[in-house]
């Protein structure tokens, strides 16, 4: 599986409309594409970044898909706000869901570089030392792992219930972050969002 995410930077007041865009408009045609799973939303709604990630079943449907999706990215950046949008394209790596997420859901998202060489060690490291760390956090609904292995890129995402669950894992996800730290992999950046939309229907991998 494999996924693409597109960072822009929107206007905080016209956050709603774009995320009705994206349900109403943009979910629609996608559900169209050959190879498409799932689409979902985070939204940070003080600064206006939003970060919407597509999944598809291989890495030729998705590239595939890059000269239907390019209209619309450029749609709603005219709409809504917003310079160059970051685009990103991932290998699903890791996913669990221990339950779904509902209304107020909320994710705290990792960035993390490591030596490309060093990418399986850095996955088997998330499996056997940070998963069980983030579900055993009160609150936890999912987490995933995207990798980018020419880069040694990746990024983590875990999904809480709340947003008084997800400041609750504060402090022990900033203890989990030292230990990676600790362990030769780069924290980039860290955010807080809400989960707004949440169709990325990628199937479980642990």
């Amino acid at each position: 599986m494999y996924a693409r995410s597109t960072t822009i930077q929107s206007s905080p007041g016209s956050l709603d409309d774009a995320i009705a865009y994206m349900r109403d408009e943009v979910w629609p045609q996608m559900q169209q594409m050959e190879g498409c799973v799932g689409l979902s939303m985070m939204c940070d709604r003080e600064s206006g970044r939003c970060i919407a990630t597509s999944s598809w079943q291989d890495q030729a449907s998705m590239r595939a898909s890059a000269e239907r999706v390019h209209p619309m990215r450029d749609h709603m950046i005219e709409r809504f706000g917003g310079g160059e949008p970051e685009v990103h394209e991932w290998e699903v790596a890791v996913l669990h869901r221990e339950h779904p997420t509902g209304d107020g859901a909320c994710a705290r998202i990792t960035w993390v570089r490591t030596d490309p060489g060093r990418t399986d060690q850095m996955l088997d490291m998330y499996r056997s030392t940070v998963m069980p760390r983030i579900q055993g956090m009160p609150g936890f609904c999912s987490l995933s792992m995207f990798v980018d292995r020419e880069s040694g890129r990746g990024v983590g995402s875990a999904s809480f219930d709340s947003r008084a669950a997800l400041e609750a894992s504060r402090e022990p996800a900033r203890t989990i972050r030292e230990g990676v730290t600790a362990q030769g992999v780069d924290i980039l950046d860290v955010a807080e969002m809400d989960l707004v939309l949440a169709h990325l229907r990628v199937p479980e991998t642990v």
